[in-house]
This record gives structure tokens, C-alpha cells and sequence, in this order.
């Protein structure tokens, strides 16, 4: 079991034990799929400045390059629908009835949010590699209805930190699923995109209220920097 230091954070250090290992950590990337960062997928389709969730992706790539020497699990996930799109929560459907641009639509990148279209997959500069575990979502959270909770316990992971998009939507939502269930949570704040700056700053701060309630935040550099003692 390798050690690393706990990662210095806000409100507190992450693990709160002071020390983790690669063996009871975790790396998790949520939704950095063509169709949240490419011009022609959903995002962009709905008009959307992508500037700001495209942003994430080279901090993530470090801190992704960072987890996999030090011989980390990394989890991708992927949120997308079966073809007829029956999987998709009915209230989530009404919500989408004026939408200009919806979950099978035909788009730029094949069937907007369709599994096996080219939106649906993951940029190539954070492709999985193999052993990565890929979770296909269809709900905001990567626990409900998925297999994640069942992998984490199988690799007797305790420590989990997040990255991916959007912050405000998908990332805290898992975040969240993940400290109910005990896990401890940590957000690393410049590797989550958002479409406003308003929105980033506001699921940052719900993070760290109640002195750490979710979890603690830290930045991709502090990271990396944390975990390099490994390769010492």
C-alpha cells in the first residue's frame, strides 16, 4: 500500500486521516463527452459558450496523467440513452418539450446524447485507457441505477476525487450521492467546467459549507503535487 500525502484543501486536508494510498483512492472524470465540449454536440447546439467547459480538459489531462503513474483507479462516466430514448426520466422529458435542441435529436455529431453516436464518446485527449472503468449514466448522479457503488466496494475505494462537467449539475450531484454513501469527497475546482462563472464559484462554495458538508476543494497543481511523492 503506497502512501500519499493528504492534499492540501479547503476546509481541511483531503483525507481528513492525513494519508491516503493508491489502493483506497480514487480518480473520478464525469462526462467529458464530445457532446458537453464539442462546437457540434449538445452543448453547443443549445448555443452555449463552450469556453468555460472546455476549459477543464487540460488540468484534467495533468492530473489524469498524475493518477495513472501513481498507479490510481480511474473512472470515466458517460451520460447518454438508449435509441428510442425510454430511459430518459419522464419529468425530464416534459422539462425538454420547448427545448430547441433535445436528447434524439439528429445533430452535427449523430443522435444528440445517444449511446454509440460520436457525441456520446469521450474526447480523445482524456480517452480511457484499458483497465479504466467506463460508468454509462443516464441520470445527473453516477450511482443511481448504475453498477458504481458495487466497483468502488470491489476495489475497496474510501477516498474519491472528482473532476468533469458540469460542476453544477452531474459533478455535485455524484459528489453528493458519494459522501451519503461515505465516501470522502474531494473537488478538484479547475478541472469542472460550467457555463457561467457564477454557477462554478456557487458549487464550489455548497462544497465547503458547514465546514466541509460535501467534501473539500482543492486545484489540479496542489494535486499533482501531492501525489508526485509517490514517484520519489
Amino acid at each position: 500500500m503506497t502512501a500519499f500525502r493528504a492534499v492540501p484543501a479547503d476546509p481541511r486536508p483531503w483525507p481528513s486521516s492525513g494519508e491516503g494510498s493508491r489502493d483506497n483512492s480514487a480518480l473520478i472524470i464525469i462526462d467529458m463527452q464530445r457532446d458537453f465540449c464539442d462546437p457540434e454536440g449538445y452543448m453547443g447546439q443549445m448555443g452555449y459558450d463552450l469556453t468555460p467547459l472546455r476549459a477543464p480538459i487540460a488540468p484534467i489531462a495533468t492530473v489524469l496523467t498524475a493518477a495513472r503513474q501513481a498507479g490510481w483507479a480511474v473512472i470515466h462516466t458517460r451520460q447518454g440513452y438508449r435509441r428510442e430514448v425510454i430511459d430518459r426520466v419522464r419529468s425530464k422529458e416534459e422539462d425538454c418539450k420547448s427545448s430547441k435542441v433535445r436528447p434524439g435529436d439528429p445533430g452535427p455529431l449523430g443522435r444528440i446524447m445517444i449511446r454509440e453516436e460520436p457525441g456520446w464518446q469521450i474526447i480523445p485527449d482524456l480517452a480511457p485507457i484499458e483497465g479504466e472503468v467506463i460508468v454509462d449514466k443516464t441520470a445527473n448522479g453516477a450511482f443511481c441505477d448504475t453498477d458504481l457503488a458495487g466497483i468502488l466496494r470491489a476495489l475497496e475505494i474510501r477516498h474519491l476525487a472528482f473532476c468533469g462537467n458540469t460542476i453544477d449539475v452531474c459533478v455535485h450531484t455524484t459528489l453528493r450521492e458519494a459522501n451519503d454513501q461515505g465516501f470522502e469527497c474531494l473537488l478538484i475546482a479547475d478541472c469542472c467546467g460550467a457555463v457561467s462563472k457564477e454557477l462554478h464559484h456557487a458549487a464550489v462554495e455548497m462544497v465547503k459549507v458547514e465546514d466541509g458538508v460535501f467534501g473539500s476543494v482543492t486545484d489540479s497543481a496542489t494535486f499533482v503535487a501531492a501525489l508526485s511523492a509517490l514517484q520519489q
